[in-house]
């Protein structure tokens, strides 16, 4: 829905299982349609649209993107941004690391994001700019040496450069302005802001200008504004929150090096401190209920002297909050937004509050997307009703705004 002065909200339907286009219709027609009327009755409701590469296939054969667009007309919806970044399954197995393939070394990821692109510029209504969030690149302990991390930058760069080319090329000649927001998460290639415009400043502007320039036939400084306009950063607060970085200083960071934010995905991390009511078997307690099998839950752990350490996955840091130096974990399971304590557990709660004041004051990207994923694996007493969770979740941002 249309926010601010002309950005636009809405809640990611990763949230939703079904990899076919005729499930994720089916999920967008139940939960949509009786959403809009309670968070945006009198004025057109945005959707953040997941399609797997199966879905998407389906979705432009035969008349099956005529009818949703008439649909959407019908229903006074509109999609804006699209999530990118799951390829296959996202529901009901085990997906861990397994959610980067293919990754941006691959064929498959670039035409799948182009497939994705092709649609959103169908969709996109006019003057509305569109986004699609995507992978860190890749997964980075699947690299074993720097050689082969280097390799994998200059491979995902090339391929990252085709993409620009196609969203040129489509806002030339249908002018619709669209872009792909890269994703930091813990152990991707890029996990930092830091990580995000070193790839930027020693690729994509050195080596993918270059590229591009070739391509376009384009001066290399005409090439590097391409870049800027069409890459930018996905912002999901979630991950960065997990790496103890504060938004005001990223955005400032951003802006310094001329950088955009193309997409804020407004998600709670969970942590836990110590303190002088609780164990550190009772923290270990609390957080053996969210160790799920299905998801990635990277985890870092602050010490007292300030030293973050990484974990693969949930199970590592629980067990290392026995050290004596521990100081507080947070943990890559997105929460529920609106929930604050969790027992003896915390969420990550006030990131999203201290960005949203930021956004407030001043509206550094367009796209606003709420992405709580984890409805179904989460503890059995947490688990409520999920169409009035994204009620609950939207009611709450706008609360905040």
């Amino acid at each position: 829905m249309l926010i601010g002065s002309n950005s636009h909200l809405s809640y990611c339907t990763n949230i939703h299982a079904g990899e076919s286009w005729e499930a994720v219709f089916e999920s967008v027609k139940t939960y949509c349609i009786p959403l809009k009327k309670k968070v945006s009755p009198h004025k057109p409701f945005g959707i953040g649209l997941r399609l797997s590469y199966q879905a998407a296939s389906e979705l432009i054969a035969e008349n099956h993107l005529l009818i949703f667009k008439d649909w959407l007309q019908k229903n006074e919806m509109y999609v804006f941004t699209m999530n990118g970044f799951p390829y296959g399954n996202f529901h009901n197995e085990v997906i861990k690391d397994k959610v980067h393939l293919p990754d941006w070394t691959s064929p498959d990821r670039l035409n799948y994001t182009e497939l994705l692109f092709n649609i959103l510029s169908q969709l996109l209504p006019p003057d509305i700019e569109g986004g699609i969030s995507t992978s860190p690149l890749s997964y980075k302990h699947w690299y074993a040496t720097e050689n082969s991390l280097t390799e994998a930058k200059r491979t995902a760069t090339s391929q990252l450069i085709t993409v620009v080319a196609q969203l040129v090329k489509i806002q030339e000649s249908k002018g619709k302005m669209m872009h792909l927001d890269i994703e930091p998460e813990p152990d991707g290639i890029i996990e930092s802001s830091d990580e995000y415009i070193a790839f930027f400043e020693d690729y994509l502007l050195k080596e993918g200008a270059s590229l591009l320039a070739k391509n376009l036939l384009c001066s290399l400084i005409q090439a590097q504004e391409y870049i800027r306009n069409h890459i930018q950063l996905c912002y999901d607060v979630c991950h960065f929150s997990i790496g103890f970085e504060e938004s005001d200083e990223v955005i400032r960071k951003m802006q310094k090096h001329g950088l955009n934010i193309g997409k804020l995905q407004i998600s709670a991390a969970l942590k836990c401190t110590v303190s002088e009511n609780t164990t550190v078997e009772q923290l270990q307690k609390c957080l053996k209920t969210f160790d799920e099998p299905t998801y990635l839950h990277q985890a870092v752990i602050k010490t007292k002297e300030g030293a973050l350490l990484k974990f693969k996955d949930l199970k590592n840091g629980i067990e290392a909050i026995s050290r004596d130096d521990f100081r507080e974990l947070r943990t890559h399971f997105h929460v529920p937004i609106f929930v604050e304590d969790y027992q003896l557990l915390q969420s990550t709660q006030n990131d999203i509050t201290t960005i949203l004041r930021s956004w407030h004051k001043n509206e550094f990207t367009r796209h606003l997307e709420i992405e709580t994923y984890t409805w179904q694996v989460l503890p059995i007493h947490l688990q409520t009703d999920l169409d009035q969770s994204i009620e609950r979740e939207l009611k709450w941002v706008l609360d905040k705004l």
